[in-house]
């Protein structure tokens, strides 16, 4: 885990070391343990890295990474399988000269050049030159762990791990209007038909599971999708056999993400995705340490299930000690670090819950673990959220199969899990075009009749109404899990992860986003994400031995929820409400009614959370970030 930066320029007074250093010193929290600029010799390619060191410590790992004299990396991020895929190539002749997988990297781009990239089980963001060549050759993971951000402008073309580093170069932060629009109104923080956008004009990111090859001379440049879930292939398997292979597949990624030459540790929510997770990790003998935010008092406070957790894994025979470590975020505490937490994210977020994941990275880094597991990505491929509920119903519908789809809802009514279902429903499941397009149309008039919005603001985007809105045609349950997985949901949870992570220069790794466990979860039957009256069902069969009842057969969901309503009622934070929408105002953002509104709190998943938003995006667009 690193940060990485880049310009390819034919004006050597735009490819300098100072320049670079400019782009490294800004994101030097993702990589404290050593930095360096490199520029070719032909002066129209410079290179830049921070390293975070997790694999091979020593001085031969270090970055800008040079390889038979022909080619240059810089990289961020991690390759699980390297020692698999470096024994492979050794078979072939390859020879190595250090211990980490960046040397993998280009040795598997020397043998297979792009289709290296269908080798690794990793999440990456890397740039590879090619001087032979004269290419720069870029790609991003499967899912969008590590950030890849760049811009052509000014007969540049320059890179970085966040937009940042752009910005330290003299590239202008300006604001999408139509993007902040999607975000003040509907809660977007993503354009879900155009994966690049961002919220800054002329600043892209590149797609997750994506690549971009570039000539050094002209600077043209294409990207290319070299991964895509394919949700539409299911394959016949039995109960018994699918509970097998996903242990076999889950407990693989776990193994593979425990490689490090420094200490590894997990964050524990409470819930069954990170249970699971501590649940997988064999360390006999050995204490293991885990991190948690909780909310002692607050109704959703999973201190409980934490313990519960941690206590039945230590009497297990297998496992040694378990290390707990808490922190308890506060009001007072969001107050203090919300300028820093906004400087880190650059873009806005939804809620005040990312909080409780940036005070764990931090709890982390004071105890000197430099890599935390964490449990992203089961929820929107297991379907583990409530609002799938309604979807799975609708598909049997859609069927005609009208028993099954009874005795389920009667089961989830049994289980008291919360859904919406009714005669709309059945509609969608026989016209989900056209609920797709009501969806949209509904879509379209929240954020077109927002009532704080300024109207001149709104008129301004003539044009470009529909921009950004989408709702997909669902008509089975892998429809909508593959929405949130590949095009809108995941990789925005990925980008909170990654910058909550490296503000403490601490790595995280998701083991429920293994390609391969992926895509087996696709492959199967819907009833096996949701049976019984159960969501996530193959996940609870799996480690219904392993991890006690009571967080195995829980029913209620909590997404990593901190008390925002209460927060949110501090005096404190609502002058700074107040003083975001007086800065909205200003920027002809909002009417000047909205100042004379009282704030109204919410919960942190709550819908219409406008206050926050607020808040957010004038920190991010009117601050000093």
């Amino acid at each position: 885990m690193c940060g990485i930066a880049g310009i390819i320029s034919s004006d050597a007074n735009a490819v300098t070391r100072e320049r670079l250093k400019k782009m490294t010193d800004a994101i030097a929290h993702r990589g404290p343990d050593g930095e360096a600029q490199w520029i070719n010799q032909r002066g129209n390619v410079g290179l830049g890295h921070r390293r975070l060191s997790i694999l091979d410590l020593s001085p031969a790992a270090a970055q800008p990474m040079h390889y038979q004299n022909r080619y240059t990396i810089v990289y961020n991020g991690e390759i699980y399988n390297y020692i698999e895929i470096k024994e492979g190539l050794m078979k072939m002749g390859y020879r190595f000269q250090n211990k980490s997988d960046t040397e993998v990297i280009l040795a598997a781009y020397d043998c297979w050049k792009e289709d290296c990239l269908e080798q690794f089980d990793g999440m990456f963001a890397f740039a590879i030159l090619d001087k032979k060549e004269r290419t720069l050759f870029a790609a991003r993971d499967r899912f969008g762990e590590k950030p890849f951000y760049y811009t052509t402008t000014n007969n540049m073309f320059a890179f970085a791990s966040e937009m940042k580093s752009l910005w330290a170069i003299g590239i202008e932060k300006n604001t999408d209007d139509k993007m902040l629009l999607n975000y003040l109104a509907l809660g977007y923080v993503q354009n879900a038909n155009d994966k690049e956008q961002t919220f800054f004009q002329d600043i892209y990111s590149l797609a997750p599971g994506s690549f971009l090859q570039l000539n050094t001379n002209t600077l043209q440049y294409r990207t290319h999708i070299y991964w895509e879930l394919d949700k539409d292939n299911a394959q016949p398997i039995v109960a018994d056999a699918a509970i097998e292979k996903f242990r076999e597949l889950f407990s693989m990624s776990v193994n593979r993400r425990l490689r490090s030459d420094v200490p590894v540790g997990t964050s524990l929510s409470g819930g069954l995705d990170s249970s699971s997770i501590l649940a997988a990790i064999n360390h006999p003998g050995q204490p293991f340490h885990t991190f948690s935010a909780i909310f002692p008092g607050f109704a959703k406070d999973e201190s409980g299930y934490i313990k519960a957790v941690t206590q039945h894994l230590s009497n297990s025979i297998a496992n040694g000690p378990i290390e707990q470590h808490f922190i308890e975020p506060s009001a007072l505490g969001l107050i203090k670090d919300f300028k820093t937490l906004c400087y880190h994210q650059e873009e806005p977020f939804p809620s005040s819950s990312i909080y409780a994941q940036y005070k764990v990275f931090e709890l982390a880094h004071q105890n000197q673990v430099k890599v935390l597991l964490d449990g992203q990505g089961a929820d929107e491929t297991l379907a583990g959220y409530n609002k799938y509920i309604h979807w799975y119903l609708q598909q049997l519908a859609g069927k005609s199969r009208f028993l099954a789809a009874y005795r389920e809802r009667k089961m989830l009514l049994k289980n008291k899990l919360p859904f919406r279902w009714g005669i709309s429903n059945y509609l969608a499941a026989y016209l989900p075009s056209h609920a797709a397009i009501q969806l949209e149309q509904n879509e379209y008039l929240k954020s077109a009749r927002q009532p704080d919005i300024n109207k001149d603001f709104v008129l301004g985007l003539q044009g470009r109404e529909w921009e950004g809105i989408r709702k997909p045609i669902i008509t089975k349950l892998n429809d909508i899990l593959y929405f949130n997985t590949q095009t809108m949901g995941l990789e925005e949870l990925l980008r909170f992860a990654d910058r909550n992570s490296m503000a403490h220069s601490t790595e995280v790794r998701l083991p429920f986003l293994q390609h391969e466990l992926v895509q087996f979860i696709f492959t199967l039957p819907a009833g096996f994400k949701i049976h019984d009256g159960w969501t996530k069902w193959l996940l609870r069969k799996t480690m219904d031995t392993k991890l006690p009842d009571e967080v195995v057969w829980r029913k209620e969901k909590v997404g990593y929820e901190p008390p925002q309503f209460q927060w949110m009622h501090n005096e404190i934070l609502q002058d700074y409400i107040q003083e975001a929408k007086r800065k909205l105002v200003n920027k002809g953002v909002l009417k000047a009614t909205s100042l004379n509104k009282k704030i109204t709190p919410k919960a942190a998943h709550e819908s219409n959370n406008f206050d926050w938003r607020y808040l957010c995006a004038a920190q991010m667009i009117a601050g000093d970030l």
